[in-house]
């Protein structure tokens, strides 16, 4: 009996982080969606604030522009040059 209490738990958290994945994506799309919607250049707006709502626990400033001291890690992130990676 305790092999199935096992197994049961192991399929439990595998399923809920698949979903907890998902979830976090399409909160980062939203956001990111929001934070794009006035980009001259959306499609590369979207990939990078992607990257970083997703390495920043879905943090993304809110506005378009702007807003980048509500999410310290979102701001943080730099480039290989050393200039701001996030939109």
């Amino acid at each position: 009996m305790k092999g199935w209490n096992a197994a049961f738990l192991l399929v439990a958290m595998v399923l809920s982080s698949g979903f907890l994945e998902s979830f976090a994506a399409d909160t980062c799309n939203q956001k990111c969606g929001v934070r794009c919607s006035k980009a001259g250049l959306k499609k590369r707006c979207l990939k990078y604030c992607g990257i970083c709502c997703a390495a920043c626990n879905s943090c993304v400033p809110s506005g378009t522009y702007g807003n980048k001291d509500e999410c310290p890690c979102y701001r943080d992130m730099k480039n290989s040059k050393g200039q701001p990676k996030c939109p």
